[in-house]
């Protein structure tokens, strides 16, 4: 394998473990979050944005981590057969199958990419009475799609070259 590939396929499993963990540690903003508005809403005053930012939060958490959780393996699959099939099978098996990964990834980034553009032109705002920019998320999630994206390239270069042969 050339070594730019090996670059890339490092820089993207380092760039991913690094949000990951960023994303798993996020869980104790969420947490603060909630406590707060269960501490307000005892108290007698509600917060209105407490709700709506432990959504952002939990997007953020999912988006960004879905990269993550796809480098360690975690993510959900049908082992009925490929659980019993060797390296080079699998391997093969998910260079065929990884195309259809990327092109749903694709429509998702161009259609994330159009309504974040549209978000920062026109100010969107969420709609309710706390009423946050959607920017901010909308951003998030374009990153987290890009990250799965690029994990999933990262995936089909390691699998070339397991099938060639050769471990990254």
């Amino acid at each position: 394998m050339p070594g730019i590939f090996v670059a890339y396929v490092r820089w993207v499993e380092r760039f991913n473990w690094l949000l990951g963990r960023v994303a798993m540690y996020s869980l104790l903003a969420l947490m603060g979050v909630l406590l707060w508005g269960a501490v307000a809403r005892a108290a007698g005053a509600p917060p209105i944005w407490t709700d709506e930012m432990a959504q952002f939060i939990l997007m953020g958490y999912f988006m960004i981590g879905g990269a993550y959780a796809l480098q360690l393996g975690s993510a959900v699959r049908m082992d009925l057969l490929y659980s019993r099939w060797s390296d080079k099978t699998r391997a093969l098996v998910d260079v065929l199958t990884i195309g259809t990964l990327l092109f749903y990834l694709g429509i998702l980034l161009w259609g994330g990419w159009e309504s974040l553009q549209y978000a920062v032109e026109y100010g969107e705002r969420r709609r309710g009475l706390w009423r946050p920019y959607m920017a901010p998320i909308k951003i998030i999630m374009v990153l987290g799609i890009l990250m799965m994206l690029l994990q999933c390239t990262a995936f089909l270069i390691r699998d070339i070259a397991r099938l060639r042969g050769k471990e990254i």
